[in-house]
């Protein structure tokens, strides 16, 4: 009997890191994707959060200058096919997209949404470089004070019938909107000002390829 309760403790032990694992990051693992969200998609009313495609090895300078695209990691020949691949996707499956497309400053994320949506339907925001600043050495207070930001960017509903397409980093795991593969989707459903979001979707681009 001893033996049996020993037992059931070490698995409750083995079990709950993987319980807290999930709780960090648990609104983002949504339900599968269905068809149901793309008839969602289609009336608009979403913010699509995108990583951009996949860019060449190495690390940005420390200097990085935004216009001067050597001082950067870049989109690799992959990463250019990604881009083009997602923004005809978007295109065939008839999802309604804000004519402005946001973009962090970095030549991947840009070039990531001029490929998929054309050079004159991009809109650089500074704001995004923040994005990619968690990913360095910063304070609770500097993290948090970001990602309270990125909560009132996330909650401002987008115009009826469209729906906002942002281009910027992937999240430290654990962190806003957690790991985004390259070219992956986090469909965020906005609450409206002071309400705040819901993620209800986390999609790869093979998974967004695959609805119909």
């Amino acid at each position: 009997m001893k033996r049996m309760f020993c037992l059931l403790i070490l698995s409750f032990l083995l079990l709950f890191p993987v319980q807290m694992d999930w709780a960090i990051e648990g609104d983002i693992k949504a339900a599968p994707v269905n068809s149901t969200l793309l008839d969602s998609l289609r009336q608009g009313g979403y913010i699509l959060y995108v990583r951009h495609g996949d860019a060449t090895v190495g690390d940005d300078q420390p200097g990085v200058v935004f216009s001067d695209c050597s001082t950067q990691r870049n989109l690799s020949e992959e990463g250019k096919r990604q881009a083009v691949t997602f923004g005809k996707t978007i295109r065939d499956l008839r999802i309604p997209v804000q004519s402005l497309v946001l973009a962090s400053p970095f030549c991947r994320t840009r070039e990531t949404a001029q490929l998929a949506f054309g050079q004159d339907h991009v809109q650089v925001d500074p704001f995004w470089i923040n994005i990619y600043n968690l990913g360095g050495h910063l304070s609770s207070e500097e993290q948090n004070r970001i990602l309270a930001v990125l909560t009132t960017v996330l909650e401002k509903e987008p115009p009826v019938g469209t729906n906002q397409v942002i281009i910027s980093h992937s999240f430290p795991r654990g962190v806003g909107l957690g790991e985004i593969s390259n070219l992956g989707t986090v469909v965020v459903k906005p609450k409206g000002l002071g309400k705040g979001y819901e993620v209800v979707g986390k999609i790869t681009l093979a998974e967004l390829m695959s609805l119909r």
